[in-house]
C-alpha cells in the first residue's frame, strides 16, 4: 500500500556541484513547493523563483518544477527543485523540507511507488536499478533495454497468452461434457502450450549471458609461480593492485579487480600460482583457490614465461594463452597460439585486451537476452515446469491441464509483480540509491 507520507531527497549525487536536485512526491508536495516559491504552480511549466524558508529567509535562486499525478515519475504529485549544488544550499532546503512536517524518503521509496503506483512494473524497477549502478556501456545498453520495458513486453505477452488458454480450457470444463473436453478438443491447446514452452526454453538457453553482462564477466589469470600473472594484473588495471616479487609463490590469495573491455564489464582476478607441490600450507591453501577460481572462470588466461612450465592444467574451455616477459624471451611455437605482451613495457596490452573482447563477445547471442537476474531465471524455470506438467497431464481430466497453467501464470506473474510480491519489494529496492 502506498504510503501517504510526502516525501523528500537529494535526487542527485552528493557533494559541491553546480546544479543539485531536490524531489519531493506524496499528496502535499507540490503545495510545500508552491509555498516555498510563493506562487502557484503549474503542472510541467518550469519558474526559476526565490525559496523562502519557514523563518522568511530566502534559501536559493531555484528552479522549480512540478507534476501532478499520475502523469509523473511516482505517479503521485511530484515536485523538483533544482538548486545551486553547494553543501549548505541543499542541507537548509532539506532542513526547511523537514520543518514543514516531510519525511526523508528511505532507499529506493520513489521507485517503489512508482510500482505500486502502476507505473512501473518490477522487471523495469530492475533495469532502472541496473543503468545507474552501469560502468560499462555494454551494462548501460542491457539496462536500458530492460528499463524501456523490452523484457517485461515478453513477460507480460506469455502470461497473457497463459490466461487465455487457461480460460478457453476452463470454459470448456464449464461448458461441454467430459467427452467433449477430452481428446481432440484439447489438441490445438496442447500444441500453443507447447509452442510458449519451447520460447521460454530458448530465452534460459542464452545461459548466463545477461547475468554476466550485469555482474562482470569472470576472467582468471593462472599459471606457474613467478610467471609474471602479478605484473600482468597490474598492467591491466594500470594500478599496483598486487604485489610484485621475483620470489616465487608471492600471491597466496585471490585479488579483484574491476575492468571496462571494449564495454564488456570484467572482474579480473591473479590468482596464486600453480605448481605439483606446495612449498608450505599458506602455498597449498593459495592453490587451491586458485583452481577453485579457474573453475568458477567464464575465461582464463594462462600466462607462461620463460622461467615458467609453459602446460596449463586441464580447462573446462579453451584458455587464452599468453607468453609474459616476451621483451626478453620469444614465445614457444608449440601450436597454442601464445599471444606474446611484456608487462614491463606495455608491449602486446592492446592486442590481448582486443583478443579477450572478442572471445567474451564471441560467446554472447546479441541484444536478446531477457534473463539479467537469478530471479528472473528462477522464476522463467518454474514456468517450464508447470509448462511441462501441463503437456503431459491426462486429458481426460482437464482440470489438472487448467491448475498447471494457472500456476505457470502465477510464476510470470510473480516475475513482473503483476501478483503476489510483497516479500520481494525489500530485497528489489534495498539496493537503490536515497532519491531515487
Amino acid at each position: 500500500m502506498v504510503s501517504a507520507d510526502t516525501i523528500y531527497a537529494l535526487a542527485s549525487g552528493v557533494g559541491v556541484a553546480a546544479i543539485a536536485v531536490v524531489r519531493l512526491s506524496g499528496p502535499q508536495a507540490i503545495a510545500v513547493a508552491g509555498a516555498m516559491a510563493g506562487r502557484e504552480l503549474v503542472a510541467r511549466r518550469p519558474v526559476r523563483t526565490r525559496l523562502v524558508g519557514r523563518d522568511g529567509l530566502v534559501l536559493d535562486d531555484a528552479l522549480v518544477l512540478a507534476f501532478v499525478g499520475p502523469r509523473s515519475f511516482t505517479g503521485e504529485d511530484l515536485c523538483e527543485l533544482h538548486l545551486h549544488g553547494g553543501r549548505a544550499v541543499v542541507e537548509a532546503v532539506l532542513q526547511d523540507l523537514s520543518a514543514r512536517g516531510l519525511r526523508a524518503a528511505e532507499a529506493g521509496e520513489f521507485s517503489r511507488r512508482a510500482f505500486l503506483n502502476g507505473k512501473i512494473d518490477l522487471v523495469e524497477v530492475e533495469g532502472l536499478g541496473d543503468l545507474l549502478a552501469a560502468r560499462t556501456q555494454g551494462q548501460r545498453r542491457q539496462a536500458l533495454r530492460q528499463l524501456e520495458g523490452e523484457a517485461s513486453r515478453v513477460f507480460e505477452g506469455w502470461r497473457h497468452r497463459l490466461v487465455r488458454l487457461l480460460a478457453y480450457i476452463e470454459a470448456m470444463i464449464d461448458f461441454s461434457d467430459e467427452a467433449d473436453v477430452a481428446g481432440e478438443a484439447l489438441s490445438p491447446l496442447l500444441a500453443e502450450i507447447g509452442a510458449l514452452r519451447g520460447e521460454i526454453a530458448a530465452a534460459l538457453s542464452h545461459g548466463r549471458q545477461g547475468e554476466r553482462m550485469r555482474d562482470g564477466v569472470r576472467v582468471v589469470l593462472a599459471g606457474a609461480p613467478n610467471a609474471g600473472k602479478s605484473s600482468l594484473f597490474n598492467a591491466l588495471v594500470k594500478r599496483d593492485a598486487a604485489m610484485v616479487s621475483d620470489i616465487p609463490g608471492t600471491t597466496r590469495d585471490v585479488i579483484e579487480a574491476f575492468l571496462d573491455i571494449y564495454g564488456l564489464p570484467v572482474v579480473l582476478a591473479d590468482t596464486a600460482g600453480l605448481r605439483a607441490e606446495a612449498g608450505d600450507v599458506l602455498e597449498a591453501e593459495g592453490m587451491r583457490r586458485s583452481l577453485a577460481r579457474v573453475g568458477e572462470a567464464d575465461l582464463v588466461l594462462w600466462v607462461g614465461a620463460m622461467d615458467a612450465n609453459p602446460s596449463p592444467e586441464r580447462f573446462d574451455s579453451e584458455p587464452i594463452y599468453i607468453w609474459n616477459k616476451a621483451d626478453l624471451v620469444a614465445a614457444p611455437a608449440d601450436g597454442r597460439g601464445w599471444i606474446a605482451v611484456s608487462a614491463r613495457s606495455g608491449e602486446g596490452l592492446a592486442g590481448l585486451e582486443r583478443v579477450i573482447a572478442e572471445r567474451l563477445k564471441a560467446g554472447a547471442s546479441g541484444e536478446d537476452v531477457l534473463i539479467t537476474r537469478e530471479r528472473h531465471r528462477q522464476a522463467l524455470e518454474r514456468t517450464g515446469e508447470w509448462l511441462d506438467r501441463a503437456l503431459v497431464a491426462d486429458v481426460a481430466r482437464p482440470e489438472l491441464l487448467a491448475e498447471a497453467l494457472r500456476q505457470a501464470a502465477v510464476c510470470l506473474g510473480r516475475l513482473t509483480g503483476r501478483v503476489d510480491v510483497e516479500d520481494l519489494l525489500d530485497v528489489i529496492f534495498r539496493d537503490f540509491c536515497i532519491g531515487k
